[in-house]
């Protein structure tokens, strides 16, 4: 029999590359997501889908069921923004979701298996004055996002206590490319590539030298698939540690888009921070795990993606 694992966001755009490496390494696949962002046609007709909020008290029976040797919980509220408007349904998804989850392992009874949480590098550590970061630095989250997205992470030695929950933290950088949806607070790229493409104005918030750690989906799938078969409990970066400002992102862009326009500078938006990388030396040491796909390749495969499905 096949071994077996469960995504959460499954439908998404990192969980949807997941799915695909899952099955193609030989895993049957049980895919959890409400599609309020994910497509399924992201995923593969191969994957048992089953619609469902992380929040629904039903989910813990179907945890039960599939006995899952691999759960991967990457299902979250994601937006910056939303988390401050609205911090206690931020904390209701992220945190609620996650103990709702963690409650069915726990219900799986001794049942020898291992989480893979997916958190967010660049808001659990806020503005840091060191970069790149690694993951002795304190953690200063700035959003109610950050905050909610670390909370969970304390949960996870709580539950390896009351069950046995073995698992792996992951901390990500910006991760960009196919399947990224454009629409919403995705990424910087996936917005800019199709605004270039449809020739439409584009919005900088800032004065565009912020800098990012940016990261490709399939580097980040092969660091989600390697924690999944280690015993290192993390929390490990997942980045390049290199540092990419928004202007430098939009002018790789536009060669690649060949787009004339300039863009528009907007006022910053709240909770976002000015700089960061992630130091990925741990990864690399206790992982063997590093990013192999440079930025100019992974942009260009990315531009050529949505070119053809705008075709």
């Amino acid at each position: 029999m096949p071994k077996k694992a469960i995504v959460t966001g499954a439908a998404g755009f990192i969980g949807s590359h997941l799915v695909d490496r899952l099955i193609a390494e030989g895993y049957s696949v049980t895919g959890i997501d409400d599609l309020s962002s994910g497509k399924l046609d992201n995923l593969p007709t191969d994957c048992d889908f089953r619609e469902m909020d992380i929040r629904d008290p039903l989910l813990k029976e179907v945890i039960v069921e599939i006995n899952p040797d691999l759960f991967f919980h990457l299902a979250a509220q994601i937006s910056v923004t939303v988390s401050a408007r609205e911090p206690q349904l931020d904390a209701d998804v992220n945190i609620g979701g996650s103990l709702n989850i963690f409650e069915g392992l726990r219900a799986t009874h001794g049942k020898d298996v291992k989480l893979v949480y997916i958190t967010s590098g660049g808001t659990v550590y806020g503005d840091p004055g060191v970069i790149p970061v690694d993951e002795s630095f304190g953690v200063h989250p700035l959003s109610p996002y950050g905050a909610s997205k670390l909370a969970v992470e304390t949960y996870l030695p709580v539950y390896e206590r009351l069950c046995g929950l073995n698992y792996a933290i992951l901390r990500l950088a910006n991760v960009y490319g196919p399947r990224q949806d454009p629409h919403g607070e995705a990424g910087v790229v996936a917005i800019f590539t199709m605004a270039m493409l449809e020739e439409g104005s584009l919005n900088i918030f800032g004065d565009g030298e912020d800098e990012r750690d940016y990261v490709f989906v399939d580097d980040v799938v092969n660091a989600i698939f390697k924690a999944s078969q280690s015993v290192h409990t993390g929390p490990f970066n997942v980045g390049t540690g290199i540092n990419t400002s928004t202007n430098q992102m939009f002018e790789i862009l536009a060669r690649y888009c060949g787009y004339t326009k300039l863009p528009v500078h907007a006022p910053p938006r709240p909770g976002d921070i000015s700089r960061i990388s992630l130091d990925p030396t741990k990864a690399a040491d206790e992982l063997d795990w590093s990013a192999e796909v440079l930025l100019t390749d992974g942009l260009k495969t990315t531009v050529d993606w949505f070119e053809a499905v705008e075709d």
